[in-house]
């Protein structure tokens, strides 16, 4: 078990020292394509994601990608084409910004929400996220994050709190 956990620990070192983006990928003119997996209370969304119970299949599929406009700040859209607890085939929309705070701790804030439904009661929500970026070679990046969701109709909908491993590609 020590070794284990020695392994571990030395994995995750490893992992902070050379994470780092360290030729450019976050800089002003590069592009950033991502999808994301959600884990939790999938709202708004564009990540990927597929779950079934009771006969009812939710699902969805989605990417964002970005433009850096400066050094380590992106400005981002994104799109998702799913099914939500069995109701029609909802599209996903988000609009925001991530900063790379020292080029490896990914913050983003957005507007995202679904496009069905009475436009008063679509649901849509102002989402903060912040993470950590793995950077696994000159175009690749993983980035773990977590993400909160602040329903604009809270007569409708609830705020939600999410779990995402994005998988993010830089030019």
């Amino acid at each position: 078990m020590k070794k284990i956990t020695v392994s571990i620990l030395a994995l995750f070192a490893f992992a902070f020292a050379n994470g780092q983006a360290k030729e450019g990928q976050v800089s002003k003119g590069k592009w950033l394509i991502e999808a994301n997996t959600g884990f939790g209370r999938n709202v708004g969304t564009t990540a990927m994601y597929f779950s079934s119970s009771d006969g009812i299949t939710s699902y969805n599929i989605g990417a964002e990608g970005g433009y850096f406009i400066k050094d380590n700040l992106a400005l981002k859209l994104g799109l998702g084409y799913g099914e939500i607890d069995g109701n029609g085939e909802p599209i996903a929309y988000k609009i925001g910004a991530k900063y790379y705070l020292k080029t490896m701790i990914p913050i983003e804030l957005s507007y995202n929400g679904v496009g069905f439904g009475d436009a008063d009661a679509n649901p849509t929500y102002v989402g903060a996220q912040i993470g950590y970026a793995v950077f696994l070679g000159k175009n690749v990046s993983i980035e773990p994050g977590i993400r909160y969701n602040l329903a604009t109709h809270k007569q409708y909908y609830d705020n939600s709190l999410q779990f995402n491993i994005g998988f993010a590609l830089h030019f």
